[in-house]
């Protein structure tokens, strides 16, 4: 009997012990557990705090892109300015009666005069000389004036609008507005397509003979 009371005893004691240390190792590894779970978040708030300011440094970058200057549309602007101050100084020796505005022509330029009549069609600039220049100017008393509105360029095109203005041979006014587009190279118009009132133009031809 008394064996069997240490018996007992003795696994009570065994129980007392282990039942401490078996709740221990569950409270450490519900512990684990939970601090495992609580640096998860901390680590994907991390990498979520860090993503803003990824993106906020690509759209700086892509911003400064932009707007930096691109070099290959500077030098289209630099092209087209100069075309503009080409055109707009022939138009200025033409009015000031100081220069032939048709030198701007390359010597193997093409221009077209748009519409219909004796003079429509596309010309060498010799044969524009001297089938339409040469001839419309001797059937006026006075020479064209011209009166620029606007000359505007676009890559190597340069685009003049302008009013002219002269006394034709038989005393009436000739009165035109023009709009003169130029292909530039190299400082010349190698092509030019012109537009005008040819109802005008026309009735100049047909009612006035050309001086000798």
């Amino acid at each position: 009997m008394r064996y069997l009371s240490q018996v007992f005893i003795g696994t009570g004691l065994i129980g007392l012990l282990v039942v401490p240390a078996m709740t221990q190792a569950r409270t450490d590894e519900a512990g684990f557990q939970s601090n495992g779970t609580a640096f998860e978040p901390s680590h994907d708030s991390t990498s979520l705090n860090k993503q803003p300011a990824l993106n906020q440094f690509s759209a700086i970058a892509d911003l400064a892109q932009a707007t930096q200057p691109n070099q290959a549309d500077a030098e289209t602007q630099v092209i087209e300015q100069r075309n503009k101050e080409i055109v707009w100084q022939s138009f200025d020796g033409w009015r000031n009666g100081t220069g032939n505005f048709f030198d701007l022509l390359a010597p193997e330029a093409t221009w077209t005069i748009t519409g219909t009549g004796a003079t429509a069609g596309t010309y060498r600039k010799q044969a524009l000389l001297d089938q339409v220049i040469n001839p419309t100017s001797a059937r006026l008393s006075t020479p064209i004036v011209p009166t620029v509105r606007g000359i505007w360029a676009d890559g190597d095109m340069v685009i003049a609008l302008w009013d002219g203005e002269a006394t034709a041979g038989d005393g009436r006014p000739y009165r035109n507005t023009y709009t003169w587009y130029f292909r530039m190279q190299d400082g010349k118009a190698i092509e030019a397509i012109a537009f005008l009132d040819m109802q005008e133009f026309n009735d100049l031809w047909t009612r006035v003979s050309p001086r000798n």
